[in-house]
């Protein structure tokens, strides 16, 4: 445990802020798992209806700072990826 005043108060922040992270990072392993089940499945339709989903959630992480940009980017990506193998 810090000793100094303010370290004591950013260590409790921290926590904070890392409990809403996981849960936000858990969000998009959720829909993203969600997308591939879809695709797996061959469910053009849902797998889209997800895909939106799961680009939404993903780009709220970024706007948060949770995710970088470019990793948002590279997760909506491969998501629309696999959809796509999908269709053609």
């Amino acid at each position: 445990m810090p000793n100094i005043k303010s370290s004591e108060r950013s260590v409790k922040t921290d926590a904070e802020r890392r409990a809403r992270n996981f849960a936000v990072r858990s969000t998009i392993r959720t829909v993203s798992r969600k997308v591939v089940e879809s695709v797996n499945a061959g469910n053009t339709d849902e797998a889209k209806a997800l895909l939106i989903n799961a680009s939404k959630t993903i780009d709220k992480a970024a706007s948060k700072g949770v995710v970088h940009k470019n990793a948002a980017a590279r997760k909506k990506s491969r998501l629309a990826r696999k959809l796509n193998a999908l269709a053609n």
